[in-house]
């Protein structure tokens, strides 16, 4: 092939109904995917239970270790070490292949789990925390591709899908396990539990998947660029603990956010010159040169800022304006993790006719209706109608994320699918973190402005911030009918102004699509079946040549 081509322009090589004859069956016939990919759900499995099944236990770890005041370390320290390996992961999952990388991921979250469940205080376990999250970083970046590697096109969508149910399920499991074992055992076998969960992952996987080939150069040795790796780990470091912090344990423009923020400015900067020098970069330019991968990386980026919305601010609403219980105000989110995986389930039904762009422009576009209807409802309201557009909201998020991550992992070969799988998921954990920094300005500005505004009568009597209100609410006996009321309604605009900027950010995503990705979305030609899993040539534009692109909308 002696030419480059545009990403619309070339002959599919493949039908609709069945997978491309080029593109392998990733592992070769000593893998079999039964016990693989029960292998992958229970690692990530281990990854999604992590983010929730804390949360309800936090006020007995506190009362047994005390430090209260940096216990949201334990949050924002494993999100730290999540995101910044990421990339690093990626880059080494083609370099030496998915297995090692799994293996290494699902040990070091195991050393991990067993340390924290031995934390003899705040600090250690913080520490542990950490620990956990480099092995979490190459457990859901891993996972993601080996998915990929397993399954031709046609078929992604249902092991995707089987993924995103370990999510629900997870979602809606993760608090009530946490609070049995917290209230009936102990702390500490919340991380107990992800010993024997991980040890049969572990031994699936060393079992039953075969690698046939490697990512890398051919004919050359795998070289890693750990300057690189070390400036991405420092500089994501400087940045995610400024947004993190930054409005909570310090003021935004106080000398700490400022040092942070120049910091990790400087770490950038430095980061490119390493990258542009290196031989195989952590996170090569084609990257971002490619517009399929740049567009999705775009979307997601906006899909982690959107989702602070309601994973964040709406059990504050349910509780504080609806007056719900907090396994009630639970039930409220948790509908939207019902309605994603079922909705990205059938996303191939979709994208088969409409094409990949249209399917994901349809879905965020839903997303950001419904995020736009958030502050229309009556106040005070019903639970049903905030659970209501949840529903709604999974179902349209279902059709947009799916799509566009089986689209990006489509378009590459296996010696780039897992850096551009690790790049996309690497936006969007950042983009959570920006928005978790961004909405949580927005909510504390609305909030001090109605505040600031109350009548005399009640003002002295109101706590200052949204946390503080909606402690006080829970306990309405020290407030009068008129203040609790005034309260209420503060925090259901500050809610809304939150749910306005996530629409915001749907439209961001939008416009990242229709401005950036590529009407058709290429489809990479890997190596013939029985053959090694080879490298695609890239053209002058940075762009690996692929064998052909997804079917015409019809």
């Amino acid at each position: 092939m002696s030419r480059t081509t545009r990403d619309s322009d070339r002959p599919t090589d493949r039908g609709a109904d069945g997978p491309d004859p080029h593109i392998p069956e990733a592992g070769g016939p000593a893998t079999r995917r039964g016990p693989v990919v029960a292998a992958l759900m229970l690692g990530m499995a281990l990854a999604a239970l992590d983010a929730t099944i804390i949360a309800t236990a936090v006020p007995q770890i506190v009362g047994d270790l005390g430090g209260f005041a940096v216990f949201s370390w334990l949050f924002s320290g494993y999100l730290l070490a999540v995101t910044v390996t990421l990339p690093v992961y990626g880059k080494l999952s083609d370099t030496f292949g998915r297995k090692p990388v799994l293996l290494t991921g699902i040990v070091l979250f195991l050393v991990g789990s067993l340390a924290c469940a031995g934390a003899w205080n705040m600090a250690s376990l913080i520490a542990f925390r950490v620990v956990q999250g480099l092995g979490g970083g190459a457990l859901q970046g891993t996972v993601q591709t080996i998915a990929a590697d397993l399954y031709p096109m046609p078929e992604r969508p249902k092991i995707q899908a089987k993924l995103s149910s370990v999510w629900a399920t997870s979602a809606v499991a993760g608090p009530a396990l946490g609070g049995l074992l917290a209230a009936y055992a102990d702390w500490r076998w919340i991380f107990l539990v992800n010993l024997p969960v991980g040890a049969v992952a572990l031994w699936l996987i060393a079992r039953h998947f075969t690698e046939t080939g490697r990512g890398g150069r051919a004919g050359g040795r795998p070289r890693v660029d750990w300057p690189g790796a070390l400036a991405i780990f420092v500089c994501g470091g400087l940045l995610l603990t400024a947004l993190v912090q930054g409005g909570v344990a310090w003021p935004w423009l106080s000398a700490p956010s400022l040092l942070l923020f120049a910091g990790s400015a400087v770490c950038a900067a430095v980061t490119v010159l390493i990258e542009r020098r290196a031989a195989e970069p952590i996170i090569p330019g084609w990257v971002w040169r490619r517009r399929t991968i740049s567009a999705v990386n775009l979307a997601l980026g906006a899909l982690g800022l959107l989702m602070v919305a309601p994973t964040v601010f709406l059990p504050t609403y349910a509780q504080a304006v609806l007056g719900l219980g907090p396994t009630a105000a639970g039930f409220v989110l948790s509908v939207m993790t019902l309605s994603w995986p079922v909705s990205a389930a059938l996303s191939s039904h979709v994208y088969n006719r409409l094409g990949i762009r249209n399917c994901a422009v349809l879905g965020i576009g839903a997303a950001g209706l419904v995020l736009l209807a958030f502050p229309l409802l009556p106040y005070p309201g019903a639970a049903w109608q905030p659970a209501l557009l949840m529903l709604a909201l999974g179902a349209a998020l279902g059709l947009f994320q799916l799509p566009l991550i089986i689209g990006v992992q489509s378009s590459v070969g296996y010696a780039e699918r897992g850096t551009a799988t690790a790049s996309i998921l690497f936006c969007r954990q950042v983009g959570q973190s920006v928005g978790a920094a961004l909405f949580g300005a927005v909510a504390n500005t609305t909030l001090n402005d109605r505040l600031a505004g109350a009548p005399s009568d009640i003002r002295p009597g109101l706590p200052g911030d949204l946390d503080a209100v909606s402690r006080a609410l829970e306990h309405t006996g020290a407030l009068t009918a008129h203040a609790t009321d005034y309260l209420r309604r503060a925090v259901a605009a500050t809610v809304d102004h939150v749910y306005l900027g996530a629409a915001a950010a749907a439209a961001l995503a939008l416009l990242a699509l229709v401005l950036l990705a590529p009407r058709r979305f290429p489809v990479h030609a890997d190596a013939p079946p029985g053959g090694a899993p080879a490298e695609a040539p890239a053209g002058d534009d940075g762009r690996a040549r692929t064998g052909g692109t997804e079917p015409d909308a019809t």
